[in-house]
Formats: C-alpha cells, structure tokens, sequence
C-alpha cells in the first residue's frame, strides 16, 4: 500500500496554486481535476508517494514556467524533482516563443519525439508516471470521441491534429508496452479504442 503523508497534501496544494487559472482543453473543468487523476493512476498501479507527488506536479514546470524547478526540489526533494523534470517536455516560456501555427507545430513534433527518445531510456519510476499522464489524456480523448457533440473535432484543440495526435499515442504506447510499464496494457487498448473511434484506420507512430 502507498503510504500518503503530508507531503502529499502540501503537493496537492502546490499544484492547486499553480493551475489556478487554467483549464481542461475544451472545457471549464479546473486543470487540477487532471492532475489528481494522474495522482490517483500512480497510486492504483503501485506507484510510490514520491510518484504521485510528481503526478500532481508534473506539468507545472511546462505550463508554469522553469522556475518551479527550484520550488519543487526544495520542497518536495530531488526524486519527486527529477520526475518531474523527466515528464517535461518544454517549458511555458518555450512554447511561448513560439507565434504562428506553422512554427507551433513544428516546435511540438520536435518537442514530442525529442519527449519520445527521452522514454526509452528513462528511468523507471519516472515511466510509471509518465504513462498515467498519458493514459489520463487518452481516456479524455476517448470520452470527447465517443461524445456526438464533440466527435473526431477534439482533435481540433491539439497543434498535432488527428493524425499527429494519433501518431504520438501510438508511439507512447508502444514504447510503455516495451519497458514493461504497469500501466501499458490500458494504455494500449485506449489508444486502439481512441483510433477506431477516430477512424483513422492502421496506426501508425509519430514521425518528423
């Protein structure tokens, strides 16, 4: 069983001041809802307390900016740090640099397979949470599929588009499944549900 102490609490705390502001994409539902899922994925597949504590703050550097670096590691030591910084993949002040959608997609199909080479050769503890993230994504994406308001225009919301998106996925999963990542097996039939729903057809990995 995964011990929580008040450390945990103080991290919850901590992704709740930093979010504030921001939202779920394509909806007003706060951003801390996908952080606690992510936390609550950790836990549910044997993650430590450290894990779910770099759940819950593991965009905050991404979309708060590089200085929280500092903060978390203080606060929250260098495991729940390095976790964090593992499951970064550029940060608030990166993306920003970035104006028009040609130069934004670009900048995140470098982002996500640079994100993706990174995974192969990633630490374990920092895999497991990295995985929840994405499956907490995935079964969004999937809840806005199967939702006929929404359909295949949830991919609208994502620079990657559908097949970008979809390509990404494809290669997470298969790269969670390679390192034997607890979470591997939901993530892969979310992500097979996610292209049939999508219509898509064969998957197919993310490529530059």
């Amino acid at each position: 069983m995964t011990a929580l102490t008040d450390r945990f609490s103080r991290a919850v705390d901590y992704a709740r001041i930093a979010h504030a502001t921001q939202v779920r994409k394509g909806s007003d539902i706060p951003y801390l809802y996908h952080l606690l899922g992510v936390a609550s994925l950790v836990i549910e597949f044997g993650g430590s307390e450290d894990q779910a504590i770099a759940g819950l703050l593991h965009d905050t550097i991404e979309d708060g900016g590089a200085a929280h670096e500092t903060t978390i590691r203080a606060q929250f030591g260098d495991a729940v740090a390095n976790i964090v910084m593992d499951c970064t993949d550029g940060t608030a002040e990166g993306k920003a640099s970035h104006t028009d959608h040609e130069a934004k997609r670009r900048n995140w199909i470098e982002r996500k397979l640079a994100y993706l080479a990174h995974l192969r050769q990633a630490p374990d503890a920092t895999l497991l949470v990295s995985a929840c993230d994405k499956l907490h994504n995935a079964r969004a994406i999937v809840q806005d599929l199967e939702d006929p308001e929404t359909g295949t225009h949830v991919f609208d919301r994502f620079t990657g588009g559908r097949d970008g998106t979809l390509g990404y996925y494809q290669a997470l999963a298969e790269i969670f499944s390679a390192r034997g990542v607890k979470a591997a097996r939901v993530l892969d039939s979310t992500v097979d549900w996610m292209h049939e729903l999508s219509g898509a057809g064969e998957r197919k990995v993310l490529a530059g």
